[in-house]
């Protein structure tokens, strides 16, 4: 399996390296498009890896070689990094026409295929360092791809995800430290001081105090680039600016994996402080998140950014889930964070045609969708569906067992306050979404977007995003195998 285990990272920088040379402006046309569908065949790969990774760990345990290690939890990650990639990657291929700027196709292509080689070795690696390392290098990629425009909105958008991302990722990088401090006091020698399995089977020897402060800062840390408040300040100017498969990325994917390294940190202190500490930062900061969604939810009129602050909503249920612990809160957290990057996945690259066809990314300006376009407004409104929890779709069953365990863990009122925003979020997604769905069409102010008679011509354009409701719908009826490896990855959290 070592092969497996590699490739969620080797195939996505090798793609990296083939669309730099086949994306080239000089190289032939079939090149060019050769290298937009390599992308989406590497994003395929790693969902392949991820099935064969979790099929493996739920048959034979974790799986180790050299630095990398795939337990449940990292075999599930992968397996949503490369569902949400797979949903992202063939929208890209659709919207990436030839005609655009050849040079800016190949940067993103490139930019992306290192994103998520970085992703999947944040997930991979057994070594907390390298974890971080995996993390910085996600910032860095996607910086990069934030500021594509090269405008002035898009540079500030930019520099701001910089600047708060590397706060978070520098208290990242001291709990990191404090981690390595108490393992070494314990007896850990070199490197392996930081290793997760030898953490984990090590951790109530830890030194108290120092895990603590390791564990508060991982939460402040891992919290920004997880989108959880008060450091998700970077969050709905990135979005605002980013290309809308990047988006779909970064909310559906970047979040999750910054999120589970929190889950690796609970674990550590759980064993060592008891679950009261964790609970108490978890509780706070998610029913911080969902305070902060709720109010900005309210008035907003642009639906990029709307969709943003729902990832904000979405990660402080998570945080009320991993504050539950526990192996139905921890597997419904996991069910959640992946139903959240499928739901999300469409609705961002929806936006994005409806970007395309509308020319605007206020709400005002996109409405009478029905009219209009209704095959988008179909899978727009369907994905609004799915993100709101609505059943068949699979966050109405996450979200249902997040309540569950939070009652069953004694945190009945953080639950009621929890689920009381989630309504008035709900509401406030309800009117944003009818309005754009059903609402008059705005007067025409010139002429229609270029990107019209393509999305009617090319109804294949839609395929991703229905592919991702169809997944998130059946995974809402029936978790079938998934069932294991959900268990599997709860059990690596200290959830057996």
């Amino acid at each position: 399996m070592t092969p497996v285990l590699y490739a969620p990272i080797i195939v996505p920088v090798a793609v990296a390296a083939l669309c730099a040379l086949a994306g080239h402006p000089r190289r032939a046309a079939w090149a060019a498009w050769a290298a937009r569908w390599s992308s989406t065949a590497s994003a395929l790969a790693q969902l392949a890896a991820g099935i064969a990774l979790g099929t493996a760990v739920v048959q034979d345990g974790p799986l180790a070689s050299g630095p990398l290690r795939a337990d449940g939890l990292s075999a599930f990650m992968v397996l949503v990094i490369g569902a949400v990639a797979v949903i992202a990657t063939w929208s890209a291929a659709h919207d990436l026409a030839p005609g655009g700027d050849p040079a800016a196709v190949r940067r993103h292509l490139v930019l992306v295929q290192l994103f998520l080689a970085a992703m999947a070795a944040a997930v991979l690696a057994d070594n907390l360092g390298l974890v971080w390392v995996a993390l910085e290098a996600t910032t860095i990629v996607t910086a990069f791809l934030v500021g594509h425009r090269r405008d002035r909105a898009g540079a500030e958008a930019a520099w701001k995800y910089m600047v708060l991302c590397s706060v978070g990722i520098a208290l990242a990088f001291l709990a990191t430290v404090c981690l390595n401090i108490a393992s070494l006091h314990a007896g850990a020698e070199g490197s392996a001081a930081l290793d997760w399995s030898a953490l984990s089977r090590d951790a109530a020897r830890l030194d108290h105090d120092v895990l603590r402060l390791a564990a508060a800062l991982a939460v402040l840390g891992f919290g920004t680039k997880a989108g959880l408040a008060p450091m998700h300040a970077w969050l709905p100017d990135a979005h605002s600016q980013a290309p809308a498969p990047v988006s779909a990325l970064m909310s559906g994917v970047l979040l999750a994996v910054a999120f589970t390294q929190i889950l690796r940190y609970k674990a550590l202190a759980d064993a060592a402080l008891g679950p009261g500490y964790m609970r108490a930062l978890l509780v706070a900061a998610g029913l911080l998140s969902l305070a902060v969604a709720a109010a900005l939810l309210i008035g907003q009129r642009d639906y990029k950014r709307m969709l943003a602050y729902s990832s904000i909503e979405h990660m402080g249920l998570a945080a009320l889930g991993a504050a539950a612990g526990g192996p139905l809160a921890t597997s419904a957290v996991l069910l959640h964070l992946l139903g959240h990057g499928l739901g999300k996945a469409v609705l961002f690259c929806g936006a994005g045609h409806v970007l395309a066809v509308t020319g605007t990314s206020r709400i005002a300006g996109a409405r009478g969708l029905a009219t209009r376009w209704p095959a988008l407004a179909a899978a727009f409104g369907l994905g609004l569906a799915a993100l709101l929890g609505l059943p068949p779709f699979s966050l109405f069953a996450s979200e249902i067992g997040i309540a569950r365990a939070a009652f069953d863990a004694g945190l009945g009122w953080a639950a009621a306050a929890a689920f009381a925003l989630v309504l008035v979020i709900a509401a406030a997604l309800a009117k944003h979404g009818a309005a754009m769905i059903l609402g008059a069409a705005p007067a025409p102010d010139g002429a229609p977007s270029a990107a019209l008679p393509a999305i009617r011509a090319r109804p294949a354009a839609l395929a991703p995003l229905v592919t991702g409701l169809v997944a998130c719908a059946a995974l809402g009826l029936a978790l079938g195998p998934l069932n294991e490896l959900l268990t599997a990855a709860a059990a690596a959290v200290g959830a057996p």
